[in-house]
């Protein structure tokens, strides 16, 4: 603490040895002035993040369910696509960033035109996920074809979008700020995303099949089982094919209403982007930038802690048999997960980022166990949603919030390497879908093993059982792993804000220098 103190000292010196005119400090407070972000320019980069996680819960939440349900999958032919599509995003997302990452300044700026372009072929690929083929043979291919492409073109957005937050402002207040306001979205778009999908599906369900003990309870019991009967409506699975299809031509326009706002009402900052490095092949960026040891570290308490909440909310979901109540239940934490962001983001700046992750990822855990153990009650169920919540907030929030200081510790180790944060967004954005496929990999498998009936009135004892675990124990495994490697994560807030100082510092040189050079060229 000693040595940081006498570095801050010598800097702050040196500062204070250094001639400064009145012009240059007027001409540096107009620069700090220009380069802060307005609240309408965070609110319109934000919105940019909802069609992300409105398809990202849409497929997520219902994509297992419509391929065993209503395109009558095999439970292991699903699974196969859920994997092969989450597995073709570990080439899409490093190859994107790379793309990026070489891709020339145009006038709109270096992100912008990549969102742009793949937003049109986007939005057909996800309505063609949700249309059922007029052929048996050719299903399997058909769903991963269009899976895959998708997720290519999403990718495309997502990449670029999220390596933004690097481009709107050079400022990591400004930056922390903007992704609070991102995150916000980003979680009102799961509540958007599952109230569009689960509303509007959720009325024309197929008609459930009734299995053998059905049978037998409806035989001993046959008076009230044909009352109950006749009284429901029958809805026939094409209309639960129609629905899903409306569902999904909605989200398609949301998505390319916010692909627009974004292109109109964000500007990249060319002065926040250091001039770039000599290109370096797609394998040598790579290893650059996973062999910072801090990336690395982050990335994988990322995995594991994401890992682990996707998997308890996916698996909430799962453990209730009927889909409304099910999906119900997200709103509670979803609602809370939206109030309790601006929470963590004054807890950050308060107490520290990897205070927050620790606090964050801990606050849910007794709220895992105690799902578990509490017998089906709607009320309770409900409580413990809007507590868990305040957890996944903190698993929104704080990660993302914590790779701009990774980046800039890059930049403070590199200063010649340069240009490079599209690949550290592409690795990060490869692990958050990561973590959702293998989410629903695992419980797609695990229903397979424990005898799952697509389309049952009721499953058997051993799906309800093998969900129960899964729901507390490997949740709580994958963040307790998780948290130990934060443990050694080694960006503290000393780090973070002697990082600041140092690329300010190197800002105000540059700029310096460029007043020097345009000061000697109007003597001579």
């Amino acid at each position: 603490m000693a040595k940081g103190e006498g570095g801050e000292q010598s800097s702050n010196a040196s500062l204070l040895e250094k001639p400064v005119s009145s012009d240059g400090i007027t001409l540096a407070k107009k620069q700090e002035h220009r380069n802060r972000l307005s609240v309408c320019s965070k609110i319109c980069y934000a919105i940019g993040g909802a069609p992300y996680q409105i398809t990202g819960c849409a497929l997520g939440f219902f994509l297992q369910i419509y391929l065993l349900d209503v395109a009558q999958l095999d439970p292991f032919y699903a699974s196969i696509i859920l994997f092969v599509g989450r597995a073709w995003d570990a080439i899409t997302d490093p190859t994107v960033g790379f793309l990026v990452s070489r891709s020339p300044w145009t006038r709109f700026g270096r992100m912008l035109p990549w969102i742009v372009l793949s937003t049109p072929l986007a939005v057909i690929s996800y309505f063609l996920i949700w249309y059922v083929p007029p052929f048996e043979n050719g299903k399997v291919i058909w769903y991963l074809v269009f899976y895959c492409i998708f997720q290519t073109l999403q990718t495309c957005f997502h990449v670029p979008y999220s390596a933004l937050t690097m481009f709107i402002s050079s400022e990591q207040k400004d930056r922390d700020s903007a992704t609070a306001y991102r995150m916000t979205v980003e979680v009102l778009g799961t509540v958007l995303g599952t109230a569009i999908q689960g509303q509007i599906v959720g009325m024309a369900n197929a008609p459930c099949l009734p299995g053998p003990h059905d049978i037998v309870t409806n035989l001993s019991n046959s008076s009230v089982s044909f009352g109950l009967n006749n009284s429901e409506p029958v809805i026939s699975l094409d209309h639960t094919k129609t629905a899903y299809m409306i569902a999904s031509g909605v989200i398609c326009i949301i998505y390319v209403l916010c692909a627009i706002v974004v292109f109109f009402g964000v500007r990249e900052q060319k002065e926040s982007c250091r001039p770039r490095s000599e290109p370096m092949g797609f394998f040598q960026g790579i290893k650059l930038v996973m062999g910072h040891g801090p990336y690395a570290k982050l990335v994988m308490v990322f995995l594991f802690t994401s890992l682990g909440f996707m998997v308890f909310v996916y698996l909430c979901v799962e453990t209730k048999t009927a889909v409304k109540p099910g999906f119900k239940c997200l709103f509670p934490s979803q609602l809370s997960a939206t109030l309790a962001i601006p929470f963590w983001q004054w807890f950050l700046t308060r107490f520290g980022k990897k205070t927050a992750v620790f606090t964050g990822s801990l606050s849910v855990v007794p709220f895992m166990i105690l799902v578990v153990c509490v017998k089906s009650n709607l009320i309770v169920t409900y409580i413990v949603s809007f507590a868990a919540g305040v957890g996944v907030a903190a698993a929104f929030l704080l990660p993302w919030s914590m790779l701009p200081d990774v980046v800039d510790d890059f930049q403070v180790q590199n200063p010649n390497s340069t240009g490079h944060e599209a690949l550290f967004y592409s690795f990060y954005v490869f692990f958050t879908k990561f973590a959702s496929g293998v989410s629903l990999g695992i419980s797609t498998l695990s229903l397979d093993f424990a005898g799952y009936i697509s389309r049952g009135c009721s499953q058997p004892e051993e799906v309800d059982i093998t969900l129960k675990v899964l729901v507390s124990a490997a949740p709580i495994a994958l963040i307790m792993i998780g948290l130990i490697i934060l443990y050694s994560y080694p960006i503290t807030e000393e780090r973070r804000q002697g990082n600041r100082k140092l690329l300010q510092e190197q800002r105000d040189n540059e700029a310096d220098s460029d007043t020097d050079s345009t000061e000697m060229a109007n003597v001579v």
